[in-house]
């Protein structure tokens, strides 16, 4: 019998976005049945054309390549000034995108569900997430969710 992985993605940001597609894929490259729960911000990462920024502000701990002081960060621009920089980092290191990794996740049979209630309340549309996921609320996660060895919340 396989175990299980779950895992809650609440963060839909491209520095948030790699944790649970790296877990997961790996999980299931380890023959764990895995499933993600995409709920509030996380559901982003579920979109068909990911347009994912970094969260700098409220994350000390980001390396950067020089200090940037909190109200540096807050300046128009800076966002997308250092997204830039972290998705040519990534590409510098050879480390997989974010649509690499969720390909990844589908091709291993990563169980993608989201949120009902969170397509309901933000309007999502169907034809806006991708094809072949499943919707659900959080009683039917919890179905594996409590039966999983491990479960987490990101």
């Amino acid at each position: 019998m396989a175990k299980k992985f779950a895992i809650i993605a609440t963060k839909g940001s491209l520095d948030w976005a790699y944790p649970p597609f790296i877990l997961s894929s790996t999980a299931a490259a380890l023959g764990y049945e895995v499933q993600i729960f995409f709920t509030f911000y996380g559901i982003n990462l579920l979109k068909k054309k990911l347009d994912l920024k970094v969260t700098s502000l409220g994350n000390p701990g980001m390396p950067m390549p020089m200090p940037m002081p909190v109200l540096l960060q807050a300046l128009p621009g800076m966002q997308a000034m250092m997204t830039a920089m972290m998705k040519q980092k990534i590409k510098s290191k050879g480390v997989a995108s974010i649509p690499e990794l969720r390909d990844l996740c589908v091709e291993a049979d990563v169980k993608f569900i989201a949120c009902q209630m969170t397509v309901d309340l933000f309007d999502f549309k169907h034809r806006d997430l991708l094809d072949g996921i499943d919707y659900g609320g959080a009683a039917t996660f919890l179905e594996f969710a409590g039966q999983s060895d491990i479960a987490m919340y990101m």
